[in-house]
């Protein structure tokens, strides 16, 4: 068995022990084996262990691998696109776009949010918000596209999308209220646990085509590490591939955020580790490793966010304990 494989299965298997972590962890004590008595299709002796289990601890999992595996993926897809080590979801003015969506949603309509006659509150109308905020980058992006023919130039539209986003954002905090300006600075932190038994379903149903479609790219993601000119020279549609790769980055970054909140530094540190663990460049190993990677460290942050009694850690404070330091590293080797 080579190098790369073994990593890949060693990911899987470091995975799977995560999310077996993530049941048994929490800041409610429940025995491991009324957790296994569960997974087992049994039941628990108390009721409300089986609650925290099936309507907590379970989604916010499976929201952690989904969320972790879409953004890790979307930063691997514009590193090799742009050929940039440090390009990340967020470097294409996507995270600040749904920024924006759900800060419309929450410092102009006060959470409320009215299309076609009927209306939408809450944590629908702020997924609503982020994910019309994060394609409406999206559109911008893929219309641009079409007339810029420079990867470079299209990063720094992207980046310029990005800061007047921000602008925009920054113009809403001064206007709104006390309490509105407190709801979407605990947004902006960051969070897995948000998302319920009955949305995880839409989360699923928004990532894994883009997911999928991501791991059908393989070919031509390895023909642009050779550079344009060469991949052209092979056959590969420089144009369409670009759009395809916005679009599905757009949708993993879009879906992420909308659910998760902007999630710092998973998307730009884990490719990095992917690559650190299998030392290969190529994706037919390398993406799956990635998504794996993704998927894992996501999961330990969300282990160490649940680790107090009572109350939960913001996600944003604990991704950059795991990711500042492997940019860090990459910077210092590149030196």
């Amino acid at each position: 068995m080579n190098r790369p494989l073994a990593i890949v299965i060693l990911l899987i298997i470091t995975t799977a022990l995560l999310l077996l972590l993530n049941l048994f962890c929490g800041s409610v004590s429940i025995p491991a084996r009324e957790v296994l008595s569960l997974l087992v299709g049994g039941g628990t002796s108390r009721s409300s262990w089986t609650y925290i289990l099936t309507e907590s601890r379970i989604p916010q999992a499976l929201t952690a691998m989904v969320c972790g595996a879409s953004l890790s993926t979307a930063g691997l897809l514009l590193q090799t696109a742009f050929r940039n080590p440090l390009a990340g979801p967020s470097i294409l003015g996507i995270t600040n776009g749904a920024g924006l969506g759900v800060g419309i949603v929450m410092l102009v309509t006060g959470g409320v949010v009215s299309i076609g006659g009927s209306t939408m509150a809450g944590f629908v109308a702020v997924v609503a918000g982020a994910f019309m905020g994060a394609m409406t980058v999206i559109a911008l992006l893929l219309f641009m596209a079409g007339i810029v023919r420079s990867g470079l130039m299209l990063l720094i539209i992207g980046i310029m999308l990005s800061y007047l986003a921000s602008s925009m954002v920054m113009m809403l905090n001064f206007f709104a209220t006390a309490d509105s300006l407190q709801n979407y600075v605990m947004w902006g932190m960051g969070s897995f646990s948000d998302v319920t038994r009955e949305q995880l379903p839409w989360m699923l149903a928004l990532s894994c085509p883009a997911l999928i479609s991501a791991l059908l790219l393989i070919k031509p993601l390895n023909a642009l590490l050779l550079g344009n000119d060469y991949a052209a020279n092979l056959g590969v549609n420089l144009r369409l591939t670009r759009w395809l790769l916005l679009a599905i980055t757009g949708m993993l970054t879009a879906t992420a955020t909308a659910f998760c909140g902007p999630v710092a530094f998973i998307g730009l540190a884990v490719p990095h580790m992917a690559r650190l663990a299998t030392r290969t460049a190529d994706h037919s190993t390398l993406l799956p490793a990635t998504m794996v990677c993704g998927a894992a460290v996501a999961l330990a942050c969300n282990v160490i966010c649940t680790l107090p009694q009572n109350s939960i850690i913001p996600l944003n404070a604990v991704t950059p304990v795991f990711g500042a330091p492997v940019i860090l590293y990459i910077l210092l080797r590149r030196r």
